[in-house]
């Protein structure tokens, strides 16, 4: 699904209004109506209901939820900021129609401001400022926001927090931002909102369906998607009634120096439960016992060392390769991660864990990357190999799609909310995962799984799709049988069958 910028969501209400066609101010009715059920559903009208609303249509907005709940005999106070005497056309609309309410005690503050008692036991409706703002809130705005999130009353938030930007808040000032607790993001959910410095300013977000123009958003062109369940359904492949392991593809793995063999099983059991019909695993020969035990199921090419990966095999007979895990930086692994990045210049390669981390202490080998590998750092992985630490979750997004076109691969940023950056510096924003896999080994999973794809003949895009969403439903699978808290690696591999059939279901 399309995920649009504020500016691209702007062009979609204008398309919407001009092709439904609808005027504006009753396009801000329709929406008005849809969080004002909302807020009505979790809020009794005992409760009583201070409205701030600034000159734009966020605040329109908020008057127009002000009248319909003081409709519905809610105790409602009103303010509307008016500072520079310059309100959008429906805003002053619902200026207008909610003096009509008599039994709203309303206030348009154009210079001083006697701000109202804020309590517990009341609700504040933000509608400050939408996704328009660009800069940091200061001034009295500034010194609003603080008196409202020290109050203790509860905060429904318009669209998006007031102070909190829609992409960019590397230059923003957290303690000038609503901290919600709840926020009615109208129609999707804002890009920041994906950020994990930012949750703490959302509370419970409710995506809510205000129906714009469906041919609009075919039409409007987006650098970002969220990947729903309904895309992957379409996206995977049926097997056919005669394959055999033969076209089912064959997967290499390196993985696991000597102590690091667990990082080997792991990725190996999700790449075979991901449908790999045949599994070569690469490791050290100290871990010859423990891959023969626990992945019977797999070849195991061992290297002339006792301890490390120091020796790269020939790739020709092999359909995807993975590198990465458990292998160590130490000279002669890191030499032999590149020779074997070399030896696969012709097949889908993923590079996770160590080899990003030889790749980020030996940056002029990043240019013998071959084009369309898909690398899956997590954050500090992924900074290292930029060479220069983000100063928040966005700026690392903007640096992973610089790096991904420069290279021209697939960097999928890992985390609660994994990201896909491509060559074309689209990103791809996975749905589903939680904090439980927040877990040592989940990440080689994840090789796995997008290994096996890519041996099955996936396109690297979509490999790297269907791996992260499969590896996050798996998780949320497992999350369910175990707690967050007891949730391993194993586990998720162990629900992966599960994942997959669901997928298949119709």
């Amino acid at each position: 699904m399309k995920l649009f910028t504020s500016q691209e969501i702007h062009e979609l209400d204008t398309y919407t209004i001009e092709h439904e066609p609808i005027r504006s101010v009753d396009l801000m009715e329709r929406a008005a109506k849809v969080m004002t059920q909302t807020i009505t559903k979790r809020w009794s009208n005992i409760v009583p209901v201070v409205v701030f609303a600034g000159p734009r249509n966020n605040g329109g907005d908020a008057l127009a939820i002000a009248r319909m709940l003081a409709e519905k005999r809610y105790d409602v106070s009103a303010y509307l900021f008016n500072t520079k005497k310059a309100l959008s056309e429906d805003c002053a609309i619902n200026r207008e129609r909610l003096k009509e309410i008599k039994s709203v005690h309303f206030a348009e503050i154009v210079d001083e401001f006697n701000p109202p008692a804020l309590k517990e036991g009341m609700l504040v409706i933000d509608g400050l400022f939408g996704t328009g703002i660009n800069r940091p809130l200061g001034g009295g705005f500034a010194a609003l926001v603080k008196l409202i999130n020290q109050s203790g009353a509860d905060i429904v938030s318009i669209d998006i927090p007031s102070g909190l930007m829609s992409e960019d808040n590397t230059k923003n000032i957290s303690s000038n931002i609503i901290c919600a607790d709840m926020t009615l993001s109208l129609h999707q959910p804002k890009l920041s909102f994906f950020f994990p410095e930012y949750q703490k300013f959302l509370g419970d977000v409710k995506v809510l369906d205000i129906q714009l123009s469906a041919e609009g958003q075919r039409k409007i062109d987006s650098k970002f998607y969220t990947l729903e369940e309904y895309d992957m359904k379409k996206l995977i492949r049926q097997r056919s009634p005669f394959a055999h392991k033969g076209n089912m593809g064959y997967s290499l793995l390196a993985a696991g120096s000597y102590g690091m063999g667990g990082a080997a099983v792991l990725a190996a059991k999700a790449c075979l439960r991901s449908g790999t019909g045949k599994l070569a695993v690469r490791s050290a020969r100290k871990n010859n016992d423990i891959l023969q035990i626990s992945v019977p199921e797999a070849v195991i090419m061992l290297d002339p060392s006792e301890y490390h990966f120091t020796e790269a095999i020939d790739s020709s007979d092999f359909d995807a390769i993975g590198l990465g895990p458990g292998l160590g930086t130490k000279e002669p692994t890191a030499i032999a991660i590149i020779s074997q990045i070399r030896r696969s210049q012709k097949k889908p390669c993923v590079l996770d864990a160590d080899a990003l981390n030889v790749l980020a202490t030996h940056r002029a080998w990043l240019q013998q990357i071959p084009q369309g590998t898909i690398l899956t750092p997590h954050p500090k992985e992924f900074d290292r190999l930029y060479e220069r630490p983000a100063k928040e979750s966005y700026e690392r997004l903007c640096n992973a799609r610089e790096l991904a076109k420069r290279l021209g691969c697939y960097i999928l940023l890992k985390g609660h909310y994994s990201m896909l950056c491509t060559p074309e510096e689209q990103v791809f924003i996975n749905s589903t995962g939680n904090a439980g896999m927040a877990t040592a080994g989940s990440g080689d999973v994840l090789l796995g799984i997008v290994t096996a794809l890519l041996a099955r003949g996936y396109e690297r895009e979509q490999a790297a799709c269907l791996g992260m969403y499969l590896h996050g439903l798996a998780g949320d699978m497992a999350a369910e049988d175990k707690g967050l808290e007891s949730l391993i690696a194993s586990d998720i591999i162990d629900a992966l069958p599960k994942a997959f059939k669901k997928l298949y279901d119709e």
